[in-house]
């Protein structure tokens, strides 16, 4: 939600120097001193624990609204304050007096500025430590760090994703969809929105929340993070663009709550497809598939439309065949789909004791056998024959 309150409330400078030592993610709490949950307030950079350990920062919001009539105004406005303030592990950002987290930032962008500045601490941290650990590692093989890829070798990328609050869902979707070699690359050298439409003089520009919520692009945004993914100039990288435009398109995965993996992989590639047809920020389709037309060329499913680089690599047509069994009419139907859910074999559900020999291994061609299998439909799938004009089996 956007939170009237930030003005008033976030009040402490991005850099101050009354933020705690050391990695924000294992600051302490001033009352309880545990390191679980911290919260830092955006008023005064006080550090207590969330609401689910001893519930400190709260009480620490709700002391400062009881009215203190022997002060003066300027120190009761004070009082009335400290009630926003930010998860120093995920750098999401919650008002305690609109009870909920916050999406938007101040003029100024003060919020953005203390995320990106917990950020750097905590990258900083973790980079001293990765220092200490790296002289044991000096022995370690080559192999170990580099991986071939199509015959060529490569350094591995070690980026990871930050989770934001319960968006690892997202996170897991986006690592998997970062290693699909051809799906990726397409991306990556995609130009950014304002090169693709002529504008900053070629100057590379990237779209923020300030541009406004109409200008949001999926797509763009989507690149971006691919991009950052596979620089390697950071230990970790947060997606919070990414997730902000999934918020305005994706009703569904608004707020913070544990979400589903794949039910979220299917809106993202639908989006990305529907928006790549559009000739997404006033590019046309034909430029965009011209990039790559290997993809696009050689592939025939079409879903919602014409083909884009989403249905050239994940696009296919399932054939559904029914024969009646009265009068052996066959019918055939043809649905496009983007992925298949297979289920794991019963032959390889079976649980087997700790002294058991492992069983034989389910692979991806069993899962695909056991869903093309003939199978006898139930009494509730029952279809309509055309030539019995009967629901029959």
């Amino acid at each position: 939600m956007e939170c009237p309150h930030l003005s008033s409330s976030v009040c402490i400078a991005p850099d101050s120097a009354k933020f705690p030592n050391g990695s924000p993610s294992s600051w302490c709490c001033s009352v309880c001193r545990s390191n679980k949950s911290p919260w830092v307030c955006l008023t005064c950079s006080s550090v207590h624990c969330g609401r689910y350990v001893n519930g400190h920062a709260k009480k620490h919001y709700e002391d400062a609204q009881v009215p203190l009539t022997n002060h003066k105004k300027s120190e009761k406005q004070d009082k009335v304050q400290h009630t926003v303030c930010m998860d120093c592990s995920s750098y999401s950002t919650y008002c305690y007096r609109c009870d909920d987290f916050v999406v938007n930032d101040t003029k100024l962008g003060l919020v953005q500025k203390v995320r990106e500045h917990l950020q750097n601490l905590e990258n900083s941290a973790f980079t001293a430590d990765r220092h200490k650990k790296r002289k044991l590692l000096e022995n370690s093989t080559l192999n170990s760090k580099l991986l071939k890829v199509n015959g060529s070798t490569t350094a591995i990328c070690a980026t990871g994703l930050r989770n934001l609050g319960n968006t690892c869902f997202m996170n897991a979707i986006l690592q998997s969809l970062s290693n699909i070699e051809q799906f990726c690359c397409y991306f990556k050298e995609l130009p950014a929105v304002e090169l693709r439409n002529g504008k900053t003089a070629g100057r590379r520009t990237y779209h923020t929340r300030s541009q406004g919520d109409n200008n949001v692009s999926l797509v763009e945004e989507f690149r971006k993070t691919l991009c950052a993914l596979w620089q390697g100039s950071q230990t970790a990288f947060s997606p919070e663009s990414l997730f902000y435009v999934v918020w305005k398109i994706m009703p569904n995965f608004r707020g913070y709550q544990q979400q589903d993996a794949h039910e979220f992989m299917r809106y993202l590639l639908d989006h990305l497809h529907l928006e790549l047809q559009g000739g997404f920020n006033g590019v046309s389709r034909s430029a965009i598939l011209q990039e790559n037309s290997t993809l696009s060329a050689s592939n025939k499913c079409c879903i919602n439309g014409a083909s884009t680089v989403v249905t050239a690599i994940f696009g296919g047509i399932l054939q559904n065949e029914v024969n009646c069994l009265i009068c052996g009419t066959e019918s055939r139907k043809f649905d496009p789909f983007l992925d298949l859910s297979l289920d794991i074999p019963s032959q390889f559900r079976s649980k087997r004791s700790k002294n058991q020999e492992n069983g034989p291994v389910c692979s991806l061609r069993d899962c695909l056998r056991s869903f093309t299998d003939l199978e006898e439909l139930d009494e509730t799938e029952l279809y309509m024959c055309h030539k019995c004009k009967k629901k029959k089996k």
